[in-house]
């Protein structure tokens, strides 16, 4: 229940039900739909294990309604499950800080579920920053953003049609602002949405799979099957 989570900080990830077709799908021209699962699977669960590592704070889930009890059952039990409201990350975003936000001003982090190799200390700062801003925002290399965090929740500044495209945080940015709240920028980063995208987490995990040891090791195995060079 919501009451279970405590005051001093929540990170939400925004996850879905590993069922082929549903997640991924910018990855099926280049891999089988169950090599796919297989990685959400592994990027969700190294995920969690990241968020573990923050000090202090709590663990979401945020997932489509439909997929409450598959999440449910899949995920933790230190992991609460929350079951956004209409479709898509928008809607994803806007529920998670309805749900988790309080009239105290917990904080609160929605991270995504496929940068399981992110310094733990980035979300760590994430939450710092908090304390003297409006909002955070982690960029993401292709103009979208891998974290965004606030203590309120403030369902405009989530514009559905920039979701998912170069304009994505432009368009964040540009909403915030025209509210006048203060903006913590952390680090560029880069997330996993395409194949070019895997086989750069994987070379990276190569040296430091302790980083993500489940990704790692999947990643491994694929190497020689489906990567190129």
């Amino acid at each position: 229940m919501m009451d279970s989570i405590r005051a001093s900080g929540v990170l939400a990830i925004m996850a879905k039900a590993p069922r082929r077709g549903h997640v991924k799908t910018r990855l099926a021209p280049a891999y089988p739909s169950t090599a796919i699962v297989e990685l959400y699977r592994a990027l969700v669960e190294d995920t969690i294990d990241l968020a573990r590592a923050v000090p202090g704070k709590e663990i979401a889930a945020v997932c489509p309604a439909s997929d409450l009890d598959i999440v449910r059952r899949w995920l933790a039990d230190d992991v609460e499950i929350v079951a956004q409201r209409g479709v898509g990350l928008a809607d994803g975003l806007r529920s998670a800080f309805n749900a988790l936000c309080t009239a105290e001003g917990r904080p609160v982090v929605a991270f995504n579920s496929d940068s399981p190799h992110l310094d733990a200390e980035v979300l760590a700062s994430a939450f710092d920053a908090l304390a003297s801003h409006d909002l955070v925002v982690g960029p993401s290399d292709d103009g979208g953003y891998y974290l965004v965090g606030a203590t309120v929740s403030r369902p405009e500044l989530f514009d559905p049609p920039a979701m998912g495209t170069s304009s994505a945080r432009d368009a964040l940015i540009a909403r915030a602002r025209r509210l006048g709240l203060s903006i913590w920028m952390a680090d560029e980063h880069y997330d996993i949405d395409l194949p070019d995208d895997v086989e750069r987490v994987a070379r990276e995990l190569a040296d430091r799979p302790a980083r993500a040891p489940r990704t790692a090791a999947l990643l491994a195995k694929w190497k020689p099957v489906y990567f190129r060079g």
